[in-house]
């Protein structure tokens, strides 16, 4: 590894490797007895304890089970956020790690776990530097972002004013087992997309199945959406424009000799801009009541709006990208040359704050990236040897922007 030559980052890594024990207990623990949801009482009692002995304002979520945690720094000066989620999802583990769940059907598949126990060593790290600092850090602990929109509470909650000081930047880290141990990888604009579940149910009349005439199949009607849906997107939508959408979900039928009066649809639309979701949205609705009309169909078309699009600030993603190849190396640090096409409810903090989303690499060792169990997988696991290039970002990122 590379010595930083920015002397603000002097012994930062190595100040990181020897929290590297605490951090890996952290992950282990979280590992070991994951929650999901919004309320992880669990979680967050892990979370107080590690915080222990440090001098921080802390805060716990009203609404859900989140903390915040303010460092001061020795000036005045403005104020950054850095945000750990801590949920799990619903799966049951199969990886034989030692330290794998004992949560039947709930499981660290994305790497949450790691997130949080970045966060709390940053903030220890932190902490021993505040001499360093103007201004004030806020450690955002955040629970539900699988699907439960847990940014949005904690906003809604007065995060960002929760320093006394509006948040000025924002930086969350995110591991993904598909690139190389340690790597950081950025890109300015959109890094994530937008997205929304869309739901259709389509009533016929229903009847024997060997006389269709004298019934009125929806069967037909929402077989046809899917091929019209498909259609919609590529002519309403720029072949430059990146968006998706998919039918994931057909219910309709009893049985092989049986016509039924309905048929229900469910899908998901990806979007990378407002405006690309916005004519999808109204498109959806609009194609299903119209093939259902020409089938004499009754439809009922509705989308439920999800997380927005992840867009980050061009000058903090450059900015991250910078940080990490003085603090890590120039071989860490690698632009992300496409978005990808899932989403995050960090989302909601970039809307309001100029800031990135950054993913860490943490393949296995002696494991190709593309050959690695993928984030959501019952077998995904990550190298936690990467943990301490997360906690060396996150305090890197402070350091830079408080050190005026």
């Amino acid at each position: 590894m590379n010595m930083p030559h920015d002397s603000r980052f002097s012994g930062l890594f190595q100040a990181a490797h020897a929290l590297q024990p605490k951090t890996v207990s952290l992950r282990r623990q979280l590992h070991k007895h994951p929650e999901q949801g919004l309320l992880l009482p669990k979680t967050q009692a892990a979370v107080l304890h590690a915080l222990e002995g440090l001098d921080l304002k802390i805060v716990k979520g009203n609404a859900v089970g989140s903390v915040v945690a303010v460092l001061r720094g020795a000036r005045p000066g403005p104020t950054v956020l850095l945000r750990g989620d801590m949920d799990a999802l619903p799966l049951t583990e199969d990886t034989g790690l030692e330290y794998a769940s004992t949560e039947p059907g709930t499981m660290h598949a994305c790497g949450h776990d790691t997130h949080t126990a970045m966060l709390a060593s940053a903030a220890r790290l932190l902490h021993a530097r505040r001499d360093d600092l103007a201004g004030q850090v806020v450690f955002m602990f955040q629970p539900g972002e699988e699907g439960h929109h847990g940014a949005r509470f904690m906003l809604d909650e007065g995060l960002l004013d929760v320093a006394g000081t509006p948040v000025e930047q924002a930086l969350a880290l995110h591991i993904t087992s598909k690139e190389l141990s340690g790597v950081i990888r950025c890109r300015p604009g959109p890094i994530m997309a937008g997205a929304d579940s869309f739901h259709v149910k389509v009533t016929g009349r229903g009847g024997h199945a060997s006389m269709p005439a004298d019934a009125l199949d929806p069967i037909p009607a929402a077989a046809a959406m899917v091929g019209a849906l498909q259609t919609a997107l590529t002519r309403r939508i720029s072949v430059f424009e990146p968006a998706v959408i998919t039918v994931a979900k057909i219910t309709a039928g009893t049985t092989t000799n049986i016509i039924p009066e309905t048929a229900l649809l469910e899908g998901t639309l990806r979007t990378l801009s407002d405006q690309t979701r916005k004519t999808m949205v109204e498109e959806i609705v609009r194609v299903c009541e119209h093939v259902g009309a020409a089938h004499g169909c009754a439809v009922e078309a509705w989308v439920k709006p999800g997380y927005p699009v992840t867009v980050n600030d061009d000058a903090v993603a450059d900015r991250v990208l910078a940080i990490a190849a003085e603090v890590l190396g120039p071989r860490y640090s690698t632009v992300q040359p496409n978005p990808l096409m899932g989403a995050e409810d960090f989302s909601y903090v970039l809307r309001q704050v100029p800031g990135a989303m950054a993913f860490l690499g943490g393949c296995p060792p002696d494991t190709e990236p593309a050959d690695a169990a993928p984030n959501h997988s019952n077998r995904v696991h990550f190298d936690e040897a990467a943990l301490a290039h997360g906690v060396t970002m996150y305090a890197a990122f402070a350091l830079d922007a408080l050190s005026g």
